[in-house]
């Protein structure tokens, strides 16, 4: 069947722009009121297109429980995509060696997950008895086989190119998912940026496949350490009187690195407390069940938080 692109308005549907003169005219001949007269689509619905999203819920059943189930496995679907438009923002701005620049997409994205996290809060009513009345409907239904989802790992650095095989039979899907497998992700593009900065990363860390998953590498560590360290130097000097502690975190040499690694660090924690959401989600409306899709369940979960996110950024602290 034929699918139609709903990112695509019809051309009845353009938001037209409106200067600041234009609004302040429309208000005056409303007289302050809201226009309520439209000769097409109101202008909102056009631009967000909030009549399509409310006709995207088909529940299986008609317990009414589903429906919340449904829906915010939705908004977690729009929020996987949204933070993953930030990260690939900040990865272009650190391929141009624009490091403050990528900061507010870093800073996006971690707010973002925190929206993802809080979605989680819509589902703690639901008990193993709420999710069993409609959960054989789903099928092999299951979130593990979310491709937005996969595209956030992948670009957070958590890379398994078997992961990708349940979409082989969507073409366009799969291609996608190859493509992002194949680009560096976030994190490899922050160790490329270290070495251009003059720290000691090995060829062998900077050649390597990159569609395979980073392993740590205590010269990565060692970058962070001395980035860290520097920190502490300007700190130091600030503390001689010689100028305040703002100055000097304000003009230290490794000063915009180190606010980049904590951005990372907001990032990849709050990723993986949605992770640990999942777990405990998870645990609560089906124990140690198996899952759905197939996999051992809660057991699958719990082994796949082992992979951390930026593992050097973590590991570098036993030693600062």
């Amino acid at each position: 069947m034929e699918q139609t692109d709903l990112r695509v308005p019809a051309p009845a549907t353009v938001v037209r722009p409106a200067t600041p003169r234009q609004r302040a005219a429309r208000a005056a001949r409303n007289g302050g009121e809201p226009t309520l007269d439209f000769a097409d689509r109101v202008p909102y619905d056009a631009y967000v297109h909030a009549s399509t999203l409310h006709r995207l819920q088909q529940p299986l059943s008609d317990d009414p429980g589903e429906m919340s189930f449904l829906m915010v496995s939705q908004i977690m679907e729009l929020y996987f995509g949204l933070t993953r438009h930030e990260l690939r923002e900040a990865q272009r701005c650190l391929r141009a060696d624009r490091v403050r620049a990528a900061l507010a997409p870093l800073r996006r994205a971690a707010l973002h997950l925190e929206g993802l996290n809080a979605a989680w809060k819509g589902l703690r009513w639901m008990t193993p008895a709420d999710f069993n009345r409609f959960r054989n409907l789903l099928g092999e239904g299951s979130g593990f086989q979310s491709a937005m989802y996969r595209h956030l790992e992948f670009t957070l650095g958590l890379r398994d190119a078997a992961l990708i095989r349940p979409f082989r039979r969507q073409a366009e899907v799969h291609a996608e998912l190859r493509a992002t497998l194949a680009a560096p992700s976030l994190w490899d593009d922050v160790v490329a940026l270290l070495a251009r900065r003059g720290f000691a990363v090995p060829a062998e860390v900077l050649g390597r496949d990159v569609a395979e998953e980073h392993r740590p590498h205590p010269a990565v560590e060692a970058a962070w350490v001395a980035i860290y360290d520097d920190e502490e130097a300007a700190d130091e000097e600030a503390g001689d009187g010689e100028t305040t502690g703002e100055e000097a975190g304000a003009g230290g040499p490794g000063d915009e690195l180190r606010l980049l690694g904590e951005a990372l660090a907001e990032v990849a924690e709050q990723f993986g407390d949605w992770r640990w959401n999942h777990v405990k989600a998870v645990q609560r409306t089906m124990g140690a069940k198996v899952g759905s899709g197939g996999s051992a369940g809660l057991a699958w979960l719990q082994r796949s938080m082992a992979r951390v996110v930026f593992p050097e950024l973590w590991s570098a602290r036993t030693a600062m």
